[in-house]
């Protein structure tokens, strides 16, 4: 109530209540019935796009000019094509209708408005792995925050090609260049990914004690880090996509370093250089990926650490990955995470460990933990209700791509459980006591709420309690899986 009575002042203007708030639109067609009439396509119209190339949308498109469909199944196709498109993080809406031109034509109208692509930024966030490790492992330690600028440049050339420059200090030093070319053929099935990064950092992990990271602080560099990464990308279908990698590490650190952790380098050498190949198949029929409601996605990838001529790096890296999500009725959506990590020989140094507590392989309610091991194996499940869900128009914003406001809440209740095959280096240590969390069954339960805002920033509060009976509140700014 209090944002409406703001929004009558400000030029806010409430969407229809049933629109969702990120491209979940209904389907509006005037071509949508029962039957089973051979429609055939005459034109494909693309309007709103002032930067993006139509081709970049039309890539998308699972109908063409001259194609052929029944009436029963138009609704159903477009609405993917709408996902598909709005998937491409290059708009804040999409719609697309079909216009009847006789009983048996139609032209189909795709409507976009297009998001803000360039995003100069200062860096002002923590080195930490998450809000609640910094809070409560870190004492929430303001020294332990990078600073900087970051330049994300998105749809360079209005080809759907992405830039990123990154000059971070503070806590944890680092630059880095990345240039994304999703298209380099006609058929727009090929790409290319470019990665070079440098980072000189005076404070870096050099340990894990009870499944925390310990930091060591320099007042001089302790690691010099160099990396460079080529990457070819082939994506056969809408959904399938394959991508080999080939790249190249090297760190330097001082003996600081290896007198905390002997085993940070093996060898205890002072340096590490080694080269990198992967393959990774992602198979991806979500409807939002962002923050997905319906739909599932799968993706599997093999990596090989050195070569055998940098030195003593020899590494295989398996990673599997399940996500599926249900819709159910009365706003009511389920989803359900999988994963497998898998290394072998199980002797690495510490800086190749293997840790359940990053990214999506997070146990809720051990996020300030950090539990390594050669495999392990993580589940998540999430029952959720949609609690509210509006999309204004601003219309008195300047910059149109800032008009859409969607915002949505969902009240949510979760249990997840993994378990972590302990490395041998640490059972034979006990001292360091790295063995509480693993080779033991975890699980974490508990509720919260997600916050869906403009730009697919999602807002995540939770309080779990884990099997050892030890609960908390935990805090994140990225979906859950």
């Amino acid at each position: 109530m209090i944002l409406l009575m703001f929004g009558f002042f400000l030029g806010l203007q409430e969407v229809a209540p049933s629109a969702d708030t990120i491209a979940r639109v209904r389907y509006d067609t005037l071509v949508n019935a029962p039957d089973t009439t051979l429609l055939t396509v005459n034109r494909i119209l693309i309007i709103g796009n002032k930067r993006t190339r139509d081709q970049i949308i039309s890539r998308e498109l699972s109908l063409k000019t001259g194609d052929t469909i029944r009436s029963n199944k138009l609704a159903e196709t477009i609405l993917w094509d709408q996902r598909k498109i709005y998937n491409l993080r290059l708009f804040n809406v999409v719609t697309i209708r079909s216009l009847q031109i006789t009983p048996n034509v139609i032209d189909l109208l795709v409507d976009v408005q297009e998001r803000w692509y360039t995003w100069p930024a200062p860096i002002f966030e923590l080195s930490d792995r998450n809000f609640t490790e910094w809070w409560q492992n870190y004492n929430h330690d303001l020294g332990r925050v990078n600073f900087g600028l970051r330049l994300d440049q998105f749809n360079v050339r209005g080809r759907n090609e992405t830039l990123r420059l990154v000059a971070q200090f503070g806590f944890s030093q680092r630059f880095e260049l990345s240039y994304s070319i999703p298209y380099l053929d006609k058929r727009q099935k090929q790409g290319l990914i470019l990665n070079f990064d440098y980072s000189n950092p005076k404070n870096i992990a050099a340990l894990t004690e009870d499944h925390k990271l310990v930091f060591v602080r320099g007042s001089q560099p302790l690691r010099i880090s160099t990396g460079a990464q080529v990457s070819y990308t082939y994506r056969k279908s809408f959904f399938e996509t394959h991508v080999l990698s080939l790249g190249f590490r090297s760190s330097e650190v001082t003996d600081t370093i290896l007198k905390k952790n002997p085993n940070y380098f093996n060898g205890k050498s002072l340096t590490q250089r080694y080269g990198i190949l992967s393959y990774t198949f992602r198979s991806e029929h979500r409807d939002v990926v962002m923050y997905p409601l319906k739909g599932y996605q799968f993706s599997a990838s093999i990596q090989r650490n050195g070569f055998g001529f940098e030195g003593n790096v020899s590494q295989w890296v398996v990673n599997l990955t399940y996500a599926y999500h249900l819709a159910l009725k009365r706003n009511y959506y389920f989803s359900n995470f999988t994963a497998a990590y898998i290394s072998d020989p199980t002797n690495q140094p510490y800086t190749l460990y293997g840790a359940m507590g990053y990214q999506r392989q997070i146990l809720r309610g051990y996020d300030i933990y950090v539990i390594e091991g050669p495999k392990f194996f993580v589940n998540k499940t999430t029952f959720k209700k949609k609690i509210f869900s509006r999309v204004w128009r601003y219309e008195n914003m300047p910059l149109e791509q800032f008009r859409h406001l969607p915002f949505a809440v969902y009240l949510k209740s979760f249990v997840d459980f993994g378990y972590t095959e302990n490395y041998d280096y640490y059972q034979e240590r006990p001292a360091l006591l790295n063995n509480r969390l693993s080779n033991t069954f975890l699980a974490g339960y508990g509720g919260g709420l997600d916050v869906v805002a403009p730009y697919d920033v999602v807002f995540r509060f939770e309080y779990a309690f884990t099997k050892e009976g030890v609960s908390g509140f935990f805090f994140n700014i990225k979906k859950e899986f």
